[in-house]
């Protein structure tokens, strides 16, 4: 049940967990044979030798360590929603006999989707290696690094990450269904704002609606604001960096910013409206509009977008600045890094336009849903 109604949104987990392990399989790998020549570096080589191995820390600390957080959270998050959906199958599992823990021990299968990002991150990690060590040494200021293979690699990217969140699934769930066998199987829909007592104020009512669908769902005010904290921190920073890193790490931190920012937006923008079909079903029946629908449920979500992309801004901009006067404070040739004012409004126009090209999308995506479906449905 869970691989037919989550296999494709389980991919998303999965792309997050690959970003994350590729980046710090490459910089891991590579301080792990920059050590390896440590005894060959002379005095003059020594400042760059260890600001080398400084950055390797502190780019898998920030960016690798931010991404696997976000993938436990994702996962978690997950769980919870496919138990809220499925609340009813479950209640008859355990009103059968199954015990929680039982029931909870199929959810390790959210774990695969963890296996499977890691695998393909690690691989592609060491396919680019050979390109990333020359990049790395391409003005010849240390002893030539040789690419190894280090297993232990293999250990704390692949095999413990995806024993963690295999765990993480079964022990969510096992507190998530701690409840009665009734109130699983009961039926839970609820408007907040049909007990406001403003139906017949229709700009009243839509305004409740849109407060109470963002307080409904807190878990996905963060997703949305991590997509574009992702998209306007990982784009500001690769096209502001042309004089402190290669036009190589400048697109792959390009690319890792779009394909982020993408996949938890449609994962944010998705959940929302599936989450609140019921609602907007009966808002048609009541005879509002499809403008009316996307106003109370997805209307709400934009400026707390623009503020993720706000903060992603002022990240990028502090982390740089620390880089530059911290990391490699004693180096010499290292440019002054000021804000880029136009990198960051051509990244403001670029989200602008994607987010509300997503949010016409939806907007169709409401017109269709039908109360005939929710009943089929129910």
């Amino acid at each position: 049940m869970i691989i037919k109604k989550q296999g494709v949104k389980l991919m998303i987990p999965a792309i997050m967990a690959a970003c994350a392990v590729f980046i710090c399989a490459l910089f891991l790998n590579y301080r792990q044979d920059l050590l390896l020549i440590e005894s060959q570096i002379i005095p003059e080589q020594s400042v760059y030798f260890e600001a080398m191995k400084t950055t390797s820390v502190v780019v898998c600390a920030v960016a690798g360590g931010c991404l696997l957080i976000t993938t436990a959270i994702m996962l978690i998050f997950y769980v919870k929603h496919y138990i809220d959906t499925h609340k009813k199958q479950l209640g008859i599992l355990k009103a059968l006999g199954y015990s929680r823990v039982k029931i909870a021990a199929n959810f390790w299968i959210f774990g695969v989707s963890v296996l499977i990002g890691t695998s393909v991150g690690l691989c592609g990690a060491f396919c680019f290696m050979p390109w990333f060590y020359d990049i790395q040494n391409k003005d010849k200021l240390l002893p030539e690094v040789t690419l190894g293979f280090h297993a232990e690699l293999l250990v704390f990217l692949v095999i413990l990450p995806t024993v963690f969140f295999m765990a993480l699934g079964i022990v969510y769930a096992i507190f998530k269904l701690k409840m009665p066998v009734l109130m699983l199987i009961k039926e839970n829909f609820r408007s907040k704002a049909r007990r406001t007592g403003h139906i017949n104020n229709d700009g009243l009512f839509l305004e409740n609606l849109k407060k109470t669908t963002l307080k409904s769902r807190k878990s996905l005010i963060f997703f949305l604001m991590f997509a574009s904290f992702c998209y306007g921190a990982m784009t500001q920073m690769s096209l502001s960096m042309n004089d402190l890193a290669s036009p190589v790490m400048g697109g792959m931190m390009l690319f890792i910013g779009l394909l982020l920012g993408f996949v938890t937006l449609f994962l944010a923008v998705t959940t929302v409206v599936d989450s609140n079909t019921q609602t907007i079903a009966m808002m048609k029946v009541f005879g509002y509009s499809q403008t009316d629908c996307k106003h109370a449920i997805l209307d709400g979500y934009r400026p707390l977008s623009y503020i993720g992309f706000g903060i992603g801004t002022v990240y990028q901009y502090a982390l740089l600045r620390i880089m530059v006067d911290v990391v490699f404070a004693d180096m010499e040739n290292v440019p002054t890094y000021e804000f880029d004012f136009a990198a960051m409004f051509t990244s403001l126009v670029s989200f602008v336009i994607i987010y509300e090209i997503f949010m016409v999308a939806y907007s169709a995506k409401i017109k269709k849903i039908t109360v005939k479906e929710i009943m089929l449905r129910e």
